[in-house]
């Protein structure tokens, strides 16, 4: 069984066989999370770009360069102009073929890919394995800083790859959506000591904790990926809305019902991080039914 969308994600041999090519653009998108008092503070990537880099790459600043900064929710959507604007100063173009990567988690990535996928870039594609991967099959790095030239791209957005709050309320109870926790079990349960602020999970959301869908720092097979999805209702469901503690580790469940062919998918930008601030906002623990 082969991915319905195959030309989502790249492989290093594939990437590195393409370097030099003059519509490539590739992007480091790594950030680092730091346990803070409520979830997880963020750290840049930066530091890491500069040490060791895939050659030619360039390094995508996700806290502020494509992050509404304001809402205090951290890596929040920002508007169409403000994305088209950091996308611009990142060097990209319309005609561009971006791949992004990611030296820490595969999240990272994801997200990035999200972000593109939603201002209207048809060609995006996730580094499978990441920058580790990228050193494992023996290929050169570089190190130090690297930018690419402003450029020219036209953000025409997809609005269904994102809900807000009141979509995800208004889900809870639609049986024709299926809502989905994409963190722990432990956190999506509330037995952890880690919390967002209130234990728990929103109520009626099923839980696929990313990593089940990954092996390692690459995607698992499209039939380990539809086995996961399909026990929890997503490939079933008329839409999928992935959920996590901030709109993050979220699109890799999502990426991931689109590399098996399950189009119908948005990501709650807000996530956990939001939903919290409202004590009327339904919230469950415990784990899921068996």
């Amino acid at each position: 069984m082969t991915y319905a969308k195959p030309e989502y994600l790249i492989e290093p041999d594939a990437l590195h066989a393409a370097l030099g090519e003059p519509d490539l653009k590739i992007f480091d998108a790594t950030v680092h999370l730091v346990p803070a008092e409520k979830g997880y503070r963020a750290e840049s990537g930066l530091a890491d770009f500069e040490a060791a880099h895939i050659p030619g790459a360039a390094f995508l600043d996700q806290i502020r360069a494509v992050s509404d900064t304001s809402t205090g929710l951290g890596f929040s959507l920002p508007g169409a102009d403000a994305l088209e604007q950091g996308l611009r100063a990142a060097g990209i173009n319309s005609s561009d073929r971006v791949v992004v990567y990611s030296s820490g988690h595969m999240m990272w990535a994801t997200r990035a890919w999200w972000l593109l996928h939603y201002a209207g870039l048809d060609r995006v594609a996730v580094l499978n394995g990441g920058f580790a991967d990228w050193q494992a099959a023996g290929h050169a790095t570089d190190s130090g800083s690297s930018s690419y030239a402003a450029g020219d791209v036209s953000v025409s957005v997809r609005p269904d790859r994102f809900v807000d709050q009141t979509a995800v309320l208004s889900a809870i109870g639609d049986a024709g959506i299926c809502t989905v926790n994409a963190l722990a079990p432990d956190v999506y349960s509330g037995e952890s000591n880690m919390s967002y602020g209130r234990k728990g999970h929103i109520t009626g959301s099923v839980n696929v904790h990313y990593d089940e869908l990954l092996d390692g720092n690459r995607f698992r097979s499209a039939e380990d990926l539809r086995a996961c999805l399909d026990a929890k209702g997503l490939l079933d469901a008329d839409r999928v809305i992935a959920y996590c503690g901030g709109g993050i580790s979220a699109t890799i469940d999502a990426l991931a019902c689109l590399l098996v062919g399950k189009n119908e998918v948005a990501v709650y930008d807000g996530s956990m991080s939001e939903w919290v601030r409202d004590e009327n906002l339904p919230m469950t623990t415990g784990p899921e039914p068996a």
